[in-house]
C-alpha cells in the first residue's frame, strides 16, 4: 500500500475525526478506495473503534434509480436511518471511476430520492463527520491531469499546515463575524448583496472537509438581492453544469439560466422550495489548491474563488434570531474572483482581484 494511503487516514483519524476508543464508525467509500478503507479499518482496530463499510457504489446507485421508473415513489430508507442513528463518526471518500456514471439517471429521480433521503443526510450532519477524496484514474481524467500527478495534487492538499491555514483564515472569519451586509461583484455579470447579520462564519481547516480551506457563513434567508454568473463549471448527477446564471430577488432563487444541462440546474432548484434559496456563502482561501479540477471539494477552496450553494444551511452558521434555510439539496457554485472582482463587508472592500485586505499585495 502507498505509504501516503495511511498518511491520509492518520489525518481523518486525528485532525479531521477525532476517532477514539469505543467509536462506532462508519466508513463509506467506492470500490476504488478501498485502500483507504483499510487503512481506516486499521486506525481503528488500533485505536478501540468499531467500524461499519458502506460500499458507495456509484453503478449500483445508477441500477437502483433507473430500475425505479420515472415516478418511483420513494420513502426514507429508514433501516439506513438506523444506521446512521447509531453511529457516531463517519468518513467518505468520493473517488469514482467514471465520474459520469449516474449521467443517465432522469434529474426528476436524482430530485425524488433527494428529498426521500433527507432525513438520512440531516442526521449524519448531526455527528462527527468528514468527506475527503481519494485520488483516482476518473478523478485525474476529468482534472486533466495523469494520475501520479493528480495523487500528488490531491495527497498534498490533505496533508497540509492545517494549523497555518486555520491562522491565516482566522482573519477572515473575523470580518464576517463582526459585519452586517456582504456584497459581491465580478466582471459585468455579478453584483449581490446580502446580509450575515447574527449568523455565524466557520474557520475550515480540515475537519469536515478534508481538504479545507473557506471560511462560510449563512446568507439571512431572505435578504439576498442581485445577479451572480457562476463562471466555473460544476458536476452534478454525473452532468457538467456550465455557465449558469442565477437572479435573486428577496433571497429567492426567480430566474436562471445554464448554457450546459440546465434541466439539471432547473431539477436542483425545483427539489423543494429550500432549494429557492441560499443556504451557504464560502470564500476559498487555500492558495495550496491552485489549479480547477472539477472538483468542488478541491475547487471551492480555491483562494480567488467565492462559493455560495443553494439548498440548506449549516445549523450552526445560522443565529439562533435567524431563520435556517432547510432543503434536501445542497448544491455549491463558484464565482472566479481572480480579475475584475470585489468582495466588500459593510462597504470595506476585504478582497480585490482574489487578494485579501491582509495579505501582500492588496
Amino acid at each position: 500500500m502507498d505509504p501516503r494511503i495511511r498518511e491520509h487516514a492518520d489525518v481523518i483519524a486525528d485532525h479531521s475525526a477525532g476517532i477514539e476508543a469505543g467509536d462506532r464508525v462508519v466508513i463509506a467509500m467506492p470500490p476504488a478506495a478501498a485502500d483507504l478503507a483499510v487503512a481506516l479499518h486499521e486506525v481503528c482496530g488500533e485505536r478501540g473503534a468499531t467500524p461499519v463499510y458502506l460500499n458507495n457504489s456509484d453503478r449500483a446507485s445508477r441500477a437502483f434509480l433507473r430500475a425505479a421508473g420515472d415516478d418511483p415513489g420513494f420513502e426514507t430508507p429508514t433501516h439506513h436511518l438506523a444506521l446512521h442513528e447509531a453511529a457516531d463518526v463517519f468518513v467518505i471518500a468520493r473517488g469514482g471511476a467514471n465520474v459520469t456514471e449516474t449521467s443517465d439517471v432522469a434529474p426528476e429521480t436524482n430530485a425524488a430520492w433527494r428529498r426521500a433521503y433527507e432525513p438520512v443526510q440531516r442526521e449524519r450532519l448531526s455527528k462527527t463527520w468528514c468527506l475527503t477524496q481519494f485520488p483516482t484514474a476518473g478523478h485525474a481524467q476529468l482534472a486533466g491531469m495523469s494520475t501520479e500527478a493528480y495523487e500528488r495534487f490531491v495527497w498534498d492538499a490533505v496533508t497540509t499546515d492545517w494549523d497555518a491555514q486555520r491562522e491565516h483564515q482566522a482573519q477572515m472569519k473575523a470580518i464576517l463575524d463582526e459585519g452586517s451586509t456582504v456584497r459581491i461583484r465580478s466582471g459585468e455579470e455579478t453584483d449581490v448583496r446580502m446580509s450575515v447579520a447574527g449568523n455565524v462564519a466557520l474557520n475550515d481547516y480540515g475537519e469536515k472537509n478534508l481538504p479545507g480551506g473557506e471560511v462560510f457563513t449563512a446568507p439571512v434567508r431572505d435578504s439576498v438581492e442581485g445577479t451572480v454568473h457562476f463562471d466555473l463549471p460544476l458536476y452534478r448527477q454525473g452532468r457538467e453544469i456550465a455557465d449558469a446564471r442565477v437572479t435573486f430577488e428577496d433571497g429567492r432563487v426567480e430566474s436562471f439560466s445554464a448554457a450546459r444541462n440546465e434541466d439539471v440546474l432547473a431539477s436542483v432548484l425545483d427539489t423543494d422550495e429550500g432549494a429557492r434559496y441560499l443556504g451557504e456563502l464560502g470564500i476559498g482561501m487555500n492558495r495550496q489548491i491552485d489549479r480547477f479540477s472539477y472538483n468542488m471539494l478541491f475547487d471551492e477552496k480555491m483562494g480567488d474563488t467565492v462559493h455560495m450553494a443553494v439548498g440548506s444551511a449549516y445549523p450552526e452558521t445560522v443565529g439562533a434570531e435567524n431563520e435556517a434555510n432547510e432543503s434536501a439539496e445542497h448544491v455549491d457554485m463558484i464565482v472566479d474572483m481572480s480579475e475584475d472582482a470585489v468582495v466588500e463587508v459593510d462597504g470595506e472592500t476585504v478582497q480585490r482581484n482574489g487578494t485579501f485586505v491582509f495579505e501582500e499585495g492588496f
